[in-house]
């Protein structure tokens, strides 16, 4: 997928400085100097994100995010602006822009942002083509370590029923493709799998991506559009990191599951679906229910069965089963056999893997890149040393998973991008353990 965006201010300064970050993250980058110039460059620039000051000479932000909505429905805008009155975000917002930032703008925040607009994109792209009915091949549960066996029954269990499932595990863990097995080994597995990333989609267009809205319904719906509970048809709905929602949200996706209907943003009549919805998270809904920012009805609904994933550091003895099907995976995509060496297995098993199945795939991806042979060593794995003896007590867990942030850090320079992809977790995720250990 392509990484476009169109900056537009009047002030050289900021243009240049927004520019150069976002092209520091490999994104490809054209400038304007006011909404005019903007327009007129659509066609030459074709960008996928506009990110546009909103007071500006002749043609200000609002009025370009107006023309843009009518000239290029498919590109996302972000307005910017030092007047954080609510009048202006409420135009913004109601006008379509997915997001608004306030200027002097903080770039780590308008990174976090570009990452959640690409990945709702991509989101976009996939429900376009209908879902995926089928897991991605390659792309299965790996392991045979007690827990995961119990993993598998309860798959097998839940694909013999249309029940609601909740899916939870550490981020990286593979709740998605506990998610794909269920619905492939379902009666519905011919019909449309469509994964939505609550935490992804701003809860100002939350609703909309799900449910649909009709033409007219707000400010740029210049058409109709269909939501994933339509697009999901007779299938499966997979709705990761549930607990991410609002409340507000949360009491519209109750009411779906109990009466299997929804309303389109928008509309006077409710339509019916016949989806089967599949859930995750990572966060303890428990204590969200206890600190009333998760609705109790909704975690009952959701919990009709209830999958737990572990942790990959609490299943070593699946590592290497995992990390040679990865190895050969890659290996027959770049046309090549390469080989894991003992020591470098060993290196696998013995680290803690805090981004999980997730973190284990792009140590092998970079090693594989790094290895100028077809044997990959342990100095081709971005993982220091050996962490831990197997039987450390849980206090030492923490102390390593804290340096092996540390380390990860060092060597990105404190870009919280870079490290999270390096660590195989989410920003949200990452930042949270930045917190948890006070390296923020």
């Amino acid at each position: 997928m392509t990484r476009r965006v169109l900056i537009v201010d009047d002030d050289p300064v900021i243009r240049a400085s927004l520019a150069e970050a976002l092209a520091d993250d490999g994104i490809t980058v054209s400038v304007a100097e006011d909404g005019a110039r903007a327009l007129a460059m659509l066609n030459d620039t074709e960008p996928d994100v506009v990110l546009s000051d909103v007071r500006m000479p002749d043609v200000g932000g609002l009025v370009l995010l107006d023309m843009l909505r009518e000239r290029a429905p498919e590109v996302d805008v972000i307005l910017m602006t030092a007047f954080d009155d609510m009048p202006t975000v409420v135009s913004a917002m109601r006008g379509g822009a997915v997001e608004f930032l306030v200027k002097p703008v903080n770039l780590s925040r308008l990174r976090q942002v570009m990452t959640r607009v690409f990945q709702d994109r991509r989101l976009r792209t996939r429900a376009a083509a209908n879902g995926e009915t089928d897991t991605p091949p390659g792309d299965f549960l790996i392991g045979r370590d007690e827990r995961m066996i119990e993993v598998y029954k309860l798959v097998g269990q839940a694909a013999a029923t249309r029940a609601t499932v909740l899916i939870r595990g550490e981020s990286g863990t593979g709740k998605e493709l506990v998610a794909r097995a269920i619905h492939a080994n379902s009666e519905a597995a011919r019909e449309p799998f469509v994964p939505v990333n609550c935490a992804a989609v701003p809860n100002t267009l939350l609703e909309s991506e799900l449910f649909g809205h009709v033409r007219g319904a707000f400010t740029g719906a210049h058409e109709a559009r269909r939501g994933r509970f339509a697009l999901a048809g007779k299938g499966t709905i997979f709705l990761d990191e549930i607990g991410d929602t609002s409340l507000d949200f949360q009491s519209k996706l109750l009411r779906v599951i109990q009466e299997r209907e929804f309303q389109p943003v928008g509309a006077e009549r409710t339509e019916q679906t016949e989806a089967r919805v599949l859930a995750a998270t990572h966060q303890d809904l428990e204590q969200m229910v206890a600190d009333k920012r998760f609705r109790e009805d909704l975690y009952y609904r959701l919990r009709v069965v209830e999958i737990v994933i572990p942790p990959l550091r609490e299943r070593r003895s699946d590592i290497p089963l995992i990390a040679k099907h990865m190895v050969k995976r890659a290996g027959a995509t770049l046309g090549t056999k390469p080989v894991l060496s003992d020591e470098a297995l060993d290196r696998l098993i013995e680290h803690h893997w805090p981004g999980n199945v997730r973190e284990l795939e792009n140590c092998v991806l970079r090693a594989l890149v790094i290895a100028a042979g077809n044997v990959i060593r342990p100095e081709h794995l971005s993982i220091g040393s050996p962490s831990r003896p197997t039987a450390a007590p849980l206090s030492s867990l923490e102390h390593i998973e804290r340096e092996h942030l540390t380390r990860v850090l060092a060597a990105t320079e404190g870009h919280k991008g870079r490290a999270a992809e390096i660590l195989g977790v989410s920003r949200p995720r990452l930042n949270r353990l930045l917190k948890k250990y006070e390296l923020e």
